[in-house]
């Protein structure tokens, strides 16, 4: 995995943890479950399975794989429709 995507991993699991330990000083017991269960594969899996991690974390795209991007979607756009996602 990244280097750039464990730091934010690491940030964000620490970060988990010191609020499951808040929640549970203030026996705030359903919350500390809640968010335990949240990050649950984080707090676990992290430096075990980090492949598993890499599938769950979404990470911006470089510039240059951007302009790949928008020239593909370009590229596709003229074929059916404007290219467009409609909600």
């Amino acid at each position: 995995m990244k280097g750039s995507i464990q730091r934010r991993l690491t940030v964000a699991i620490n970060w988990s943890a010191a609020r499951i330990a808040s929640l549970d000083s203030r026996e705030c017991y359903e919350d500390s479950y809640a968010l335990t269960e949240e990050f649950r594969e984080w707090i676990l899996c992290v430096e075990e399975h980090p492949s598993l991690m890499a599938e769950h974390v979404l990470v911006v795209p470089s510039p240059e794989q951007l302009q790949v991007l928008l020239e593909l979607r370009q590229q596709g756009a003229g074929r059916d429709g404007d290219g467009l996602l409609e909600i």
